[in-house]
């Protein structure tokens, strides 16, 4: 965990949120505010040991929820991830921080945000079939003290078959569950997923509707 946070993450100011207009909760309107909160000068790394504690410095978070005729991706956040406030929860969102290694964030041709997303995803989970992905919504939660210094950028990636398992081992009862049985035990779920899961079927209409699509067989 130490070295973890020694590290440099993405972050905008807080500030910025309250200029383009503050929420909290889940919004779906993210041609509002996510082109901007990633684009320079708007955005920059920050050490994340001085991010975690300082509110006034919100870190982007790529938050992923993958689904398949019903069912959505769940799994248990071990005692040994560097996120120590949300240890033994459940989660049906994947993804991380965004550290500098993505040399390609700021990229002219726009594709550096997707490329650290699925980044993150791929060190997390493997994917055994094609999908689609699209981003749907952003999280803001000051109701919380872990959620008063990130910004979640929601994903929802539909795989074409129930073929999706875990890589890291600090992770555990992970697999594709009925929605049903998701919202059954809500209440053992971070607060994020909370969020996701009582907003689903909206979700489900903004991916369906095709904003920033991202295909693969």
């Amino acid at each position: 965990m130490a070295n973890k946070l020694k590290a440099r993450v993405l972050c905008f100011p807080r500030s910025l949120l309250d200029e383009i207009g503050s929420f909290q909760g889940l919004t779906t309107d993210v041609g509002k505010y996510f082109p901007r909160i990633v684009t320079p000068p708007n955005c920059a790394y920050v050490p994340r040991d001085q991010a975690e504690l300082d509110p006034l410095c919100k870190q982007v978070i790529p938050y992923v929820l993958f689904a398949h005729n019903g069912t959505i991706f769940s799994y248990r956040r071990g005692k040994r991830g560097s996120e120590g406030r949300l240890h033994e929860l459940y989660s049906v969102g994947v993804g991380g921080h965004i550290e500098p290694d993505d040399k390609t964030l700021f990229a002219d041709d726009g594709v550096g945000y997707q490329q650290a997303m699925w980044r993150e995803v791929k060190e997390e989970v493997t994917l055994q079939s094609g999908y689609r992905e699209q981003c749907v919504a952003l999280i803001n939660d000051d109701a919380t003290e872990v959620g008063r210094v990130h910004f979640g950028i929601v994903h929802m990636v539909e795989l074409r078959e129930p073929a999706i398992s875990k890589r890291e081992s600090i992770i555990t009862d992970a697999g594709l569950i009925p929605t049903e049985q998701a919202m059954a035990d809500i209440n053992r779920y971070e607060t994020w997923s909370q969020l996701c899961l009582r907003h689903l079927d909206v979700l489900r209409c903004c991916h369906a509707a095709g904003f920033a699509c991202n295909e693969s067989e």
